[in-house]
């Protein structure tokens, strides 16, 4: 009887440590279900209870497929804003208006029309520099805004067809260098 004791004792410690580890393989099964649950949103789970293994792992398939559909939206709607974004950058990069002058001698002053864009306003600070820099006084600045340009109206005291050639000549170099 001894002899059949021993036997038996190794094939029950085995059968111990089997059920030990298919134990701790079930609770690790049962704690990543559980951490996989936590994740989905709350409107996944139904109410009467828990959902199986399966039906988890079927409704995290499903929504990780969504997430994936969700981000290729998203990012093909990038793409398409920036392309858009580029585009309009370049259409209004093309219908850019180089500044225009006009310069008209009149009575005794010279009226000078400046028509540029909010991103050449430097030209009026320029021409009335010039004009200062002839001894030429300025007698009005009037400018009003429209639409993406600038309309700019200078009264000076007249001046000499000299003036009106450097004021053209400086606009149009300003023009070209556009």
């Amino acid at each position: 009887m001894g002899d059949q004791q021993q036997r038996d004792q190794p094939s029950s410690i085995k059968g111990l440590e089997r059920r030990i580890v298919e134990k701790n393989r079930r609770n690790h099964m049962k704690n990543l279900c559980s951490n996989l649950n936590s994740l989905l949103p709350n409107n996944n789970i139904p109410r009467e209870g828990e959902l199986s293994r399966g039906d988890l792992i079927d409704e995290a398939t499903n929504y990780i497929k969504n997430l994936e559909t969700k981000v290729k939206m998203a990012q093909q709607k990038k793409e398409s804003l920036l392309l858009q974004k580029k585009r309009s950058r370049s259409a209004s990069s093309s219908s850019y208006e180089a500044p225009k002058i006009e310069i008209h001698e009149m009575d005794s002053s010279l009226q000078i029309i400046l028509m540029c864009t909010h991103d050449n306003q430097f030209i009026l600070t320029e021409i009335i520099r010039i004009l200062l820099e002839e001894t030429i006084e300025v007698i009005s600045v009037n400018s009003s805004i429209t639409g993406n340009s600038m309309l700019h109206v200078v009264k000076a005291q007249e001046g000499t067809t000299t003036i009106s050639e450097r004021l053209k000549r400086f606009v149009n170099e300003h023009r070209e260098n556009i």
